[in-house]
């Protein structure tokens, strides 16, 4: 790893960033919506378009701006609430931003998503190929978590997850995620003002979790907890996370520029390694296909995609692009993997070769079961 300095000014060299900004922050801690912060960050997200970095930015404050617009003093329990709060709120916060981009000349769109769009994988490419679009028409993407509609069995729980999902999907060198509090810190700083900020460190520490704090604004539903999970989550993408405070002056324009904000945490593996460990911890297991030896020969030694000949058996109910799990005849996992065919296309094809799947399915869309750039051994 390197020195501060090094990994700081690396983030200069990221051509795609996420930032993600919380809820206390853009509601000036539940007073409304911000507006004046709002275009001082607005503005420095413009100064990294003119340097050539694409920017997708993930705003919570949709449920506490809504709950301002309502006259609430505090957030709601109910779901219904909650969403009716989000729906108020989410349509004043993008026309705040639309006004802010507006004065630079940039485009901005809104995207909602929820957790569903990224687990089934026609729904995450097509929402990859969305936002890959909008950057390449100099649009900035702002998301949200689709507050309005989701519920409890298909939220995020945090906007802090959300931005690490979104930095995978778009495959972004570096999360920003701009919070109330200078970064993470030794202590909680409201317990002992002695504590001191933890200024980098890998984001695969496990030490990380033990002194994170939890939230004490009650406007959203992350902590600094959150914001630390979401790190371990963004570098196993091979993104970098900086945490730093929102509040600070032209906090993104320094960041970008290497200035020693926030805590840095740094990923310890390539992307495309990481992103296949992401693709298996992150989506449930629908099902599993049981190969024969020579399929587990090619899968472990040969870098091989996985062929419906070497497939002995289907276990579970699944669909086109959900994950499973891949088995030995003694039962064992050696891969997981997203499949090109459901599981009761997969059971007629099995131990066939791919010439005969227009006679046995009427189609063929891929000649694997599971593509290689899909896989990842265990």
């Amino acid at each position: 790893m390197g020195s501060i300095s090094v990994s700081r000014e690396g983030l200069a060299k990221g051509r795609r960033w996420v930032v993600k900004i919380g809820s206390a922050l853009l509601t000036d801690n539940g007073r409304g919506v911000n507006g004046a912060a709002i275009s001082g960050w607005v503005e420095q997200i413009a100064e990294l378009r003119q340097r050539g970095i694409e920017v997708v930015l993930v705003s919570s404050g949709a449920v506490a701006a809504g709950m301002d617009r309502l006259g609430w003093s505090r957030r709601p329990e109910s779901i219904h609430q909650l969403q009716a709060a989000a729906a108020v709120g989410q349509s004043h916060l993008v026309q705040v931003y639309e006004q802010a981009f507006g004065r630079f000349d940039i485009r901005s769109a809104q995207i909602l998503l929820d957790h569903d769009d990224l687990s089934n994988r026609t729904r995450y490419l097509n929402a990859r190929s969305t936002l890959r679009t909008l950057l390449s028409l100099g649009a900035i993407p702002i998301v949200n978590e689709n507050d309005t509609v989701v519920t409890d069995e298909i939220r995020f729980g945090d906007n802090d997850t959300l931005a690490a999902l979104v930095a995978n999907l778009v495959g972004a060198d570096a999360l920003l995620i701009l919070t109330d509090a200078d970064g993470l810190f030794s202590e909680d700083p409201c317990d002992n003002p002695d504590a001191e900020l933890i200024s980098e460190a890998s984001a695969l520490d496990p030490k990380l979790l033990e002194v994170a704090g939890d939230s004490r604004s009650g406007l959203g539903r992350g902590g600094m907890i959150t914001k630390v999970r979401a790190a371990q989550l963004a570098a196993r993408s091979g993104a970098c996370t900086l945490i730093a405070g929102g509040a600070r002056e032209r906090v993104i324009t320094r960041v970008w520029r290497g200035e020693p904000l926030g805590t840095l945490l740094l990923p310890e593996a390539d992307p495309l390694a990481a992103r296949k460990r992401w693709l298996a911890g992150q989506l449930q297991v629908r099902g599993s296909l049981i190969l024969d030896d020579g399929a587990e020969l090619a899968l472990r030694d040969g870098g091989k995609s996985l062929l419906s000949v070497g497939v002995r058996a289907v276990d579970g109910r699944f669909r086109r692009g959900d994950l499973v799990s891949c088995r030995n005849g003694a039962g064992r996992e050696i891969a997981r993997g997203l499949v090109n065919y459901d599981s009761s296309e997969s059971a007629r094809i099995l131990g066939q070769s791919s010439e005969r799947f227009i006679d046995l399915l009427g189609y063929r869309d891929d000649d694997e079961l599971i593509h290689r750039d899909n896989l990842i051994l265990l």
